[in-house]
């Protein structure tokens, strides 16, 4: 949460609010840093003064079950903090049961 402005707020890309203010936030990030096969591979960055864009491949747990998807990142900074994100997730993969 250092990283986040305490008024940050995070979309769905372009406008759909999913969370606002620091604990909605939080509430965010234990549910989805509780997931047993999160991991992000990062694909490429950019910075261009105050917006930073991540392209990265998401493992997660869905509700069907362990897959993957792209996800584009967009961070909006102000005083190093981030004040806004967007993000927008490609089609999800599920893996193969075995």
């Amino acid at each position: 949460m250092a990283t986040y402005a305490e008024d940050a707020q995070h979309f769905e890309y372009p406008s759909t609010l999913l969370a606002s203010g620091a604990a909605q936030l939080r509430e965010r990030f234990i549910a989805r840093f509780s997931e047993p096969n999160l991991h992000a591979k990062l694909i490429k960055r950019l910075v261009m003064g105050e917006v930073v864009i991540d392209h990265e491949e998401v493992t997660r747990t869905f509700p069907e079950g362990t897959g993957r998807l792209e996800l584009v990142a967009m961070y909006e900074v102000r005083n190093g903090r981030i004040t806004a994100a967007r993000f927008i997730s490609g089609t999800k993969t599920l893996d193969p049961k075995v």
